[in-house]
């Protein structure tokens, strides 16, 4: 699993670590962490859904940022949980352009163990940066 959560990194939020390879995969990674925080079995979610994003940034990491935020707010609007089959990043001029495919089911309580309620991205110590191995993103979670 391309990520990791970092014990007492934020008091009454939850913090972690992803990444990939290249951008696209640390941000399916990170999009897959922000589920399994709500959740603790992705391996149970029917891809059954398909909801497609859209963005731009003229920053790379609020890119991620905006790209984390889909997932909080399809779980609260339409109680799906979605994850990241497809992401796709181009940049134009001084621009981002993310496009990505995600599937997933709605919350089934019977299905899905749920864990904690994830509020929303937040910015404090939020980190998208290229290493020597591929792309690390760090990211605190209120919830």
């Amino acid at each position: 699993m391309p990520y990791e959560f970092l014990e007492d990194f934020a008091t009454a939020d939850i913090a972690f670590h992803a990444w990939g390879r290249d951008l696209e995969a640390v941000f399916k990674a990170a999009g897959d962490a922000v589920i399994n925080t709500m959740i603790d079995n992705l391996e149970a979610i029917a891809l059954s859904e398909t909801r497609h994003f859209e963005l731009e940034n003229d920053q790379l990491d609020l890119l991620l940022f905006n790209f984390l935020q889909e997932f909080v707010y399809y779980k609260d609007s339409e109680l799906l949980l979605l994850r990241a089959q497809q992401v796709e990043i181009n940049q134009t001029e001084s621009t981002y352009h993310l496009t990505s495919i995600t599937q997933g089911e709605r919350l089934d309580d019977d299905r899905h163990h749920q864990r904690v309620d994830v509020k929303a991205v937040t910015l404090h110590q939020f980190k998208l940066e290229e290493t020597e191995n591929g792309w690390m993103a760090q990211v605190i979670l209120d919830i």
